[in-house]
């Protein structure tokens, strides 16, 4: 088992900033790749950025590329996703979640090939 817990979500403003952290325990040497996944009120969840163990790939969702970068540091088992000149679209809560599987490119994209999640943060960014 892993446990995910997400923190840094709050209220920002249109253009403002967030670092979102999501830190890793229990079984953390069997985590593969991290993501992260936001869904907002009345839509399906949606692949937001996902990070390889490695950390030398990262993958975006092309809405958020330039404007959000995910990191991690396996020394503290945590994953990041800092967050600039958010929008009022970017209002969601947010997820981690980890798989143990390696996955190409492609799949890292899907929800369903993620094994463990967190609770949840909520990002709200008022215009």
């Amino acid at each position: 088992q892993v446990q995910l817990v997400e923190s840094g979500g709050g209220l920002v403003q249109a253009g403002g900033s967030l670092r979102l952290s999501c830190a890793a325990s229990g079984r953390t040497f069997s985590a593969n790749a991290m993501g992260w996944f936001r869904q907002a009120p009345g839509k399906e969840r949606e692949f937001v950025a996902a990070i390889r163990r490695s950390g030398g790939s990262t993958y975006y969702l092309d809405s958020v590329k330039g404007r959000f970068t995910i990191s991690r540091d396996n020394a503290l088992n945590t994953v990041y996703l800092q967050m600039n000149s958010l929008k009022p679209e970017d209002t969601a809560a947010y997820y981690c979640a980890t798989t143990q599987y390696v996955l190409v490119p492609s799949e890292m994209l899907l929800d369903r090939n993620y094994d463990y999640w967190g609770q949840g943060t909520q990002v709200t960014v008022s215009s």
